[in-house]
C-alpha cells in the first residue's frame, strides 16, 4: 500500500479531471479547422519573406528617422554600383543583396549613416578564413572576420566618401 500526501492526491485528481474534460472535447471540430489554421500560418510566413523593392520604398516613406534623406542617398549609391544588386526589408531595415544579402542599414544609429556589411544569414567559410577588402580610407570597422561596420557620416560626408564606399561595395559583393 502506497501512502500519498494530500497535495499529491489533489494534483492527481486535477490531472484526471483535465483528462476527462479533454476526452469530452469535440475533436472533429479541431480536425476541420486544422487545414484552415495551417494555411493561415503558411500565408503569414509567405508575407514576411516576400519583401521586394516596392516594400523598401513603402518602408522608407513610413520611416521616422532623423537621417532619412541620407539613408535614401546611400540606398541609391549602393543600387547604382551594380545592376544585379537588389534590396528588401530584412532584419527590420533596408538590406541589399546580390545572390545573398550583404549589407543592412543600421537604423539604430541616429547621428550618422551606418551599414553592417556581412555575408548573409548562413555561416560560410569566410567566417573562419576572413574577407580581404582594400580599405585605404578606413571606412571599415571589423566586427568579425566576415562582418564589418561602415560609417559614412551625414550630408556632404557621404558624398566625400562616395568613391571609396562604392569600391568597398564592389569588392564586398565578390565575396557573397
Amino acid at each position: 500500500m502506497i501512502i500519498q500526501s494530500p497535495q499529491r492526491r489533489l494534483k492527481e485528481r486535477r490531472t484526471h479531471n483535465n483528462l476527462n474534460r479533454l476526452s469530452a472535447t469535440n475533436w472533429s471540430n479541431a480536425w476541420i479547422r486544422w487545414p484552415q489554421l495551417w494555411e493561415a500560418s503558411m500565408n503569414a510566413k509567405k508575407t514576411v519573406k516576400s519583401k521586394g523593392p516596392g516594400d523598401v520604398g513603402e518602408f522608407m516613406r513610413e520611416l521616422d528617422h532623423p537621417l532619412k534623406r541620407d539613408i535614401e542617398a546611400v540606398r541609391q549609391i549602393i543600387l547604382n554600383v551594380d545592376p544585379g544588386i537588389s534590396e528588401a526589408i530584412k532584419w527590420n531595415a533596408p538590406s541589399f543583396r546580390k545572390t545573398d544579402f550583404f549589407a543592412t542599414v543600421n537604423l539604430r544609429s541616429r547621428d550618422c549613416v551606418q551599414l553592417i556589411f556581412h555575408t548573409g544569414a548562413k555561416v560560410k567559410a569566410t567566417a573562419t578564413m576572413g574577407i580581404n577588402i582594400a580599405d585605404p580610407t578606413g571606412l571599415l570597422k571589423w566586427l568579425a572576420k566576415d562582418r564589418c561596420l561602415v560609417t559614412l557620416g551625414v550630408g556632404k560626408d557621404i558624398q566625400i566618401k562616395r568613391a571609396a564606399f562604392e569600391a568597398v561595395v564592389r569588392e564586398w559583393i565578390r565575396w557573397v
